[in-house]
């Protein structure tokens, strides 16, 4: 995949969760323009990744980088292990460029602040004449979030997501109004899963990555989990994440809506879609996603509540969590306004847990690089809340562990949303809960060591004393807040002997986290 050495004017980076096909850059091929693709280690390393995570970005970069070549661009690619690769990414560039003693660069936006930053400080010195251009792909603008909630204390995602259903008349009537006469079928989409119907077959391609394995091997690249090199199952490009699509919106999307909160032990997908890799890669354009699940509902393949629930995913959640990111960094990644100190247990890097709905959760983003909402939220983020888990070492985990993970997407869902570091600024009520949801939602309990009735003893689900643990010690934040307003009445009904054998029980856990 090397160019040729010949002189050229401009030079286009590309990122690699920039690989849309689609982008205007693409659209004439010029022997003046050099696209420069890499693989460093200053990205393999910020973080300790999954080996899906890596192999799959760099596979899909080298699938990006021979689509180009056959489409007539010339192309630099830098391998892992190519003798020139700095590993840096500004100090490639340097080097880059005065090896094709190009007059200008030009890069797409990149979608994590540390990288724009990084960018934008080398800007200000490169003697070469820099451009940046916008990725086309994001339905909103990186500062809209901050315009639309300016002097607000509570950036709430449903006036958002309203937003946006309207800026490009999404399920929408005649009229402009929200079809079905609802803005939110949420709460028809909170249903268990008992087995049927079945689980559609998983039909994405299988990949054998193993000699780019040994290679990230090869370099001393560290990460976490099963690589799955020989029978790797995410999109490489455009076609497969397209062919994804289309199995999804056949089989997953007409059950997605009932389902989508469903927890079950041993099922890693469900009916769940699996297009985030695809989507945060830039695979997939959203509006294209959208109006494809849209159709299904008009052309009455799917049913409105899970259509207007998937769309709800990618036109208001998606797009709002960029907002929330861009208009609070630096400073947001470091927030921590509940003071949670405590590591993460061992078992989080080997899924080696009595806790049914944990090992399951853990286990397979171990596994699979992946978990679905429910898991990430309910399960794990869940237990890392009431558990008091310092919530930077919870970021850099979900950062690392799951293949669709960006910063930007990343850090306002886990630390906002899931962990409360933010102090409420997406969230109104922190995500708790005992396992009584747990096994509402799911048939983990029924395989788990603990009991999920009992509050206290030696079988007791952790999730039980661990839930009312937390809310006694953020009373003062928590205890006025209406969405609490139950849990708060019963906790303070509580006799003192219950009580305090809670919070032994607590205590205990809390003491022993490791051996849970």
């Amino acid at each position: 995949m090397m160019d040729a050495t010949s002189p050229a004017q401009r030079l286009r980076l590309i990122l690699g969760d920039q690989l849309n096909p689609l982008h205007t850059w693409f659209q004439t091929a010029s022997p003046e323009v050099v696209y420069i693709l890499m693989e460093i280690r200053q990205e393999t390393d910020y973080v300790r990744h999954h080996a899906q995570k890596v192999l799959g970005i760099f596979a899909a970069m080298r699938d990006f980088a021979r689509q180009l070549q056959a489409a007539g661009h010339r192309v630099r690619y830098i391998t892992l292990a190519d003798p020139s690769n700095r590993q840096s990414l500004t100090a490639n560039l340097d080097a880059l460029l005065a090896h094709y003693r190009a007059a200008v660069l030009e890069y797409q936006t990149p979608d994590e602040w540390r990288l724009d930053d990084q960018l934008a400080q080398w800007s200000l010195t490169c003697p070469a004449t820099i451009h940046m251009v916008d990725t086309e792909h994001f339905l909103s603008e990186r500062l809209q979030a901050t315009q639309l909630f300016r002097g607000r204390q509570h950036w709430l995602m449903e006036h958002f997501y309203r937003t946006m259903r309207k800026r490009y008349r999404i399920l929408l009537d005649a009229e402009g109004q929200p079809a079905g006469g609802s803005w939110n079928f949420d709460a028809d989409n909170r249903k268990p899963w008992r087995g049927v119907p079945a689980e559609p077959p998983d039909t994405r391609p299988l990949h054998d990555h193993s000699a780019l394995w040994a290679a990230v091997q090869a370099a001393g690249v560290a990460t976490i989990g099963n690589p799955q090199a020989e029978t790797f199952r995410w999109p490489l490009n455009r076609q497969e994440a397209l062919a994804q699509l289309d199995d999804f919106i056949r089989q997953g999307l007409p059950h997605f809506g009932d389902f989508q909160d469903a927890l079950s032990q041993g099922r890693v997908r469900l009916f769940h879609s699996l297009l985030s890799f695809a989507l945060n890669t830039k695979m997939l354009h959203p509006l294209e996603v959208i109006q494809r699940a849209e159709a299904a509902w008009r052309e009455g393949q799917a049913p409105l509540s899970a259509v207007e629930g998937f769309i709800r995913q990618i036109l208001g959640w998606r797009e709002y969590v960029r907002g929330v990111y861009w208009a609070t960094m630096p400073g947001y990644t470091a927030q921590n306004k509940l003071t949670h100190q405590r590591p993460l247990p061992a078992w989080f890097w080997s899924g080696h847990t009595r806790m049914a709905c944990m090992a399951q959760a853990i286990g397979q983003s171990l596994e699979h690089a992946y978990a679905h909402h429910i898991q990430r939220l309910m399960v794990i983020g869940n237990f890392a809340l009431l558990a008091g888990l310092d919530p930077a070492q919870v970021h850099r985990w979900y950062l690392g562990i799951y293949i669709d993970a960006f910063e930007w997407v990343e850090a306002p869902n886990t630390l906002g949303m899931s962990q409360f570091a933010d102090g409420g600024l997406l969230a109104t009520k922190p995500y708790v809960s005992s396992a009584a949801y747990l096994q509402r939602m799911g048939d983990h309990c029924r395989h788990c060591a603990y009991d999920a009735k009992a509050k206290t003893g030696a079988q007791a689900c952790p999730f039980n004393a661990l839930y009312w643990d937390f809310l006694a010690r953020h009373q003062e934040r928590f205890g006025r807040n209406p969405r609490l307003g139950m849990a708060y009445q019963h906790l303070n009904q509580m006799s003192p002997a219950a009580w305090a054998e809670l919070r032994r029980a607590a205590a205990a856990h809390l003491d022993h986290l490791d051996d849970l």
